[in-house]
C-alpha cells in the first residue's frame, strides 16, 4: 500500500475515503468550471484532472509513480 496523507493503513478503509474525497472534488471541479480551462485529450490534462481529485489523498496525486502498486 502506498502511503497517504490521511494516516490510513487499512486499504478497505482508505478506498472508502479515497471514493468519498475524490467524488467530492469531482463535483467542486465541474460546479467550479475548473474543468473547462483543462486540456482535453492530453497527459497533462489527465494529470490535472488526478492532481485536483487525489491532493487531499497523496503526495504524488498529478505524477507518474515509479512504485508498482501491490
Amino acid at each position: 500500500m502506498l502511503t497517504n496523507k490521511l494516516g490510513v493503513t487499512n486499504q478497505v478503509e482508505l478506498a472508502r475515503v479515497e471514493e468519498k474525497i475524490s467524488k467530492s472534488n469531482a463535483k467542486k471541479l465541474y460546479d467550479s468550471g475548473n474543468i473547462d480551462k483543462l486540456e482535453v485529450g492530453t497527459f497533462k490534462g489527465l494529470a490535472d484532472i488526478h492532481r485536483y481529485l487525489f491532493s487531499d489523498i497523496s503526495d504524488f496525486a498529478g505524477e507518474i509513480r515509479m512504485v508498482n502498486i501491490d
